[in-house]
């Protein structure tokens, strides 16, 4: 390539990064020029002093801030997911299911369906969304909420950019899909043992805002078909679950005893469904199909034209990044005994765009949280989630202890 059509090119391409890098600058410079490490303090303190619990994960000490382009991109590709996921069959999205994890009386839809997209950089240097996974499991709709109402609290000019429903709103929500028209006495939230789970601060919220308990799979009585559970020392009858156990890790909890099992009929509303968390999943990936749904294979039918470098390795079903290999070779690839639940992703750029005091730059994930009351043709976006991270795997739990703008956080849009 002659050397000026070079130069040409690179400055092209570095204008354009810097354009993009400065993400609504007006706001990173404000927010910047505000932060300090008291208000960051401020911030967790408050949480505390509203909900009576500290966050067992680490937040970001900023939110970030995207462009009203760069939301519409977001929306475009979620409703368009969203259609292709309404016209997959039930026959199609079941063979999803592993057979020994099938739990009976599925349900048409799901009540949640998460999306978490990559912020990313094309070839020509433009921001783009990129598809990272998806599923049919509840996220931190309640810390969510709290997050947005301390930190609009601590710096008060986010309230320019507000564009959220007001918190009683977002409560009703939030209470017409979990609770319906159940007594909140006879709904409970479930999870296995969870007082330890990172999550815990979002289940104590969750009780707060809707008046349902939560309470621990070991310690679910059962008779015949129905669930109960103890308080002050009766046992009221379970109609409905707020489901947070993920089901398939069940079998790796050494000296789990339970009196029931999910496989087993039994007479309650799954709020969601668990089967939906295997159906929504890594799994229609490559089923998918958008300009920012990066394109992926299942693994015995990845094409021998294209080249594994350029891919990442991923277990069907995961959690939190656990099992991913963002370097896959032949060798690591011949070793796997269960092809059929892999998948491998084409790798995407994230883009470092979110400059902290210090001059560095984060990567981030956004994560779209959608509400789908089952009388609503469509889910509904109630909230966004964010994490920030300067280590190769956007995940909060991939996060050098010593680096700052990194951790949970949300996303606020240009108006």
């Amino acid at each position: 390539m002659n050397v000026f059509l070079l130069l040409s090119y690179f400055s092209h391409f570095t204008n354009n990064f810097q354009k993009n890098a400065t993400m609504i600058p007006k706001y990173r410079t404000r927010f910047n020029g505000e932060f300090s490490q008291e208000k960051y303090q401020k911030v967790s303190e408050l949480i505390k002093e509203k909900c009576g619990h500290e966050a067992a994960f680490r937040l970001s000490e900023s939110p970030i801030f995207l462009t009203k382009d760069f939301q519409q991109k977001l929306d475009d590709a979620s409703q368009s997911i969203i259609s292709q996921i309404k016209e997959m069959s039930d026959e199609e999205l079941s063979k999803a299911i592993p057979t020994n994890c099938n739990v009976p009386n599925d349900t048409k839809k799901p009540h949640f369906v998460a999306i978490d997209f990559g912020i990313c950089q094309d070839e020509n240097g433009n921001v783009i969304p990129q598809l990272i996974e998806l599923q049919a499991f509840p996220s931190l709709f309640g810390f969510q909420k709290l997050f947005e109402e301390v930190i609009t609290e601590v710096y008060p000019f986010l309230n320019e950019l507000k564009n959220s429903l007001p918190k009683d709103e977002y409560i009703q929500k939030l209470k017409q899909v979990i609770v319906g028209n159940e007594d909140p006495e006879n709904v409970i939230l479930l999870e296995i043992y969870p007082e330890k789970q990172k999550t815990a601060i979002d289940f104590i919220l969750t009780e707060q805002y809707l008046g349902i308990k939560t309470v621990c799979l070991t310690k679910i009585k059962k008779e015949g078909k129905k669930l109960f559970y103890e308080n002050d020392g009766k046992l009221v009858p379970i109609n409905r679950i707020y489901n947070r156990v993920i089901f398939d890790e069940l079998d790796k909890i050494e000296g789990l005893e339970t009196e029931f099992d999910f496989r087993e009929e039994i007479d309650v509303e799954w709020i969601t469904h668990p089967n939906w968390f295997f159906k929504i999943s890594k799994y229609i990936l490559p089923k998918l199909k958008h300009e920012f749904v990066p394109k992926s294979y299942f693994l015995p039918d990845f094409p021998k034209a294209e080249q594994l470098e350029n891919f990442v390795l991923k277990p069907l079903f995961s959690f939190a990044g656990s099992g991913v290999n963002l370097d896959p070779t032949p060798e690591i690839i011949n070793q796997i005994e269960d092809k059929e639940n892999y998948i491998l992703q084409r790798k995407v750029n994230y883009v470092p765009l979110f400059e902290d005091i210090n001059g560095q730059f984060s990567k981030a994930e956004i994560r779209l949280l959608f509400a789908w009351n089952p009388e609503e043709e469509n889910p509904e976006l109630l909230v966004n989630l964010v994490r920030m991270t300067k280590a190769a795997m956007v995940n909060v739990d991939f996060n050098k202890k010593d680096a700052i703008w990194i951790g949970s956080s949300m996303a606020f849009f240009e108006k």
